[in-house]
């Protein structure tokens, strides 16, 4: 417990320095984030343009963040979180509020179980342009009727319908075996489903199919897996359930739920 509470505090510095992205001269050293890091980071696009998943494995244990922007002074700020806490080698960190065919600044900094400072050169990347049009999403500010189960009040299901990416639903340890039932306080006519998995640094709690019964009515199975999963039906109705029906096992939930009205 006191070497997480360690890294915490200590993370607080390289955050702050991912931001401003100048050095402190009463701080530590800052190394080369390429003396950690296996490969290349890899970004991954959602398809709408507005949300990018930047991967990277490290080969040391560390906790890690990174910071991005429009222009080099970045501005916005990812951290890698993993339920367990503390530092590990496989990194995750979702950018959200991007624009579509935007060019964005980034730079990558962590933290070791070494106790040094880690910090990449500025890089770039480009969200392509948007190939899913935007939708309007309805459950936002739905009602969490029933969850499988919920791993803690700070994992609980309204974190998967509450329009914010840092949060999540997480099971406890329910597998193939983890639903939620929402309930939108309206009959909608609805479009499709927007569905993002959790995952843990170790491979486990990856949703690779889920299926959709809406007001008894089932859809699906249909496919997962990391970034947006959007499932497009036609139906009205008022309560919607999500089955996991595939997984990866473990403590499967959902970053976010979207269901989608129709225009």
């Amino acid at each position: 417990m006191r070497s997480r509470v360690f890294l915490f505090l200590f993370s607080l510095l390289l955050l702050a320095a991912a931001c401003s992205g100048t050095d402190s001269a009463a701080g530590p050293a800052v190394l080369p984030f390429d003396q950690i890091a296996v490969g290349d980071p890899e970004i991954i696009p959602d398809a709408t343009g507005t949300i990018a998943t930047l991967t990277i494995e490290t080969n040391i244990d560390a906790v890690c963040a990174v910071a991005y922007g429009p222009t080099e002074s970045l501005g916005a700020l990812s951290t890698d979180s993993d339920m367990g806490g503390g530092a590990h080698d496989d990194h995750q960190a979702i950018m959200s509020g991007l624009e579509p065919d935007t060019t964005y600044y980034y730079r990558l900094q962590g933290v070791g179980v070494d106790g040094n400072l880690y910090r990449s050169d500025l890089r770039t990347f480009t969200t392509p342009a948007a190939s899913t049009p935007q939708r309007t999403n309805v459950a936002v500010g739905a009602t969490v009727v029933e969850v499988s189960s919920e791993f803690s009040s700070s994992f609980g299901g309204d974190r998967a319908i509450d329009g914010d990416l840092a949060t999540e639903w997480s099971s406890q340890g329910d597998g193939d075996d983890a639903f939620i039932t929402i309930d939108l306080g309206r009959s909608v006519d609805i479009s499709g489903i927007g569905f993002r998995t959790r995952e843990m640094s170790d491979g486990s709690s990856i949703a690779q199919s889920f299926s959709v019964m809406i007001d008894g009515v089932s859809y699906g199975p249909f496919e997962a897996g990391l970034g947006l999963a959007v499932a497009d039906l036609s139906a009205t109705g008022q309560i919607v359930r999500i089955d996991i029906e595939t997984s990866t096992g473990g403590n499967t939930g959902a970053v976010e739920i979207e269901v989608y009205e129709s225009e």
